[in-house]
């Protein structure tokens, strides 16, 4: 309960974060940027295996610290501008 608890919070942070870094159209409110920043957890903890060749749990996909985090908010996020602006 509490691994879900604290992933939705770094997932909210990373999230003010990558919109903070990222200027122009962004999804706004709450849910989605937790939603953000949770989805991009997954995506830096599978760069991070990818760079670091390091696997923490059993699988590649894993979640990544808020380092990791963050530099998955941001390219989620210009991923989801560059498809919401076609």
């Amino acid at each position: 309960m509490w691994f879900l608890i604290s992933f939705m919070v770094v997932g909210f942070i990373a999230g003010l974060i990558a919109r903070a870094l990222v200027s122009g159209p962004s999804p706004r409110g709450c849910l989605p940027t937790t939603l953000l920043g949770m989805a991009s957890s997954f995506v830096g903890g599978l760069l991070g295996y990818l760079l670091f060749d390091k696997d923490l749990g059993s699988g590649a996909i894993q979640t990544s610290g808020l380092f990791g985090s963050v530099v998955g908010s941001v390219l989620v996020l210009l991923v989801y501008r560059s498809r919401a602006s076609r």
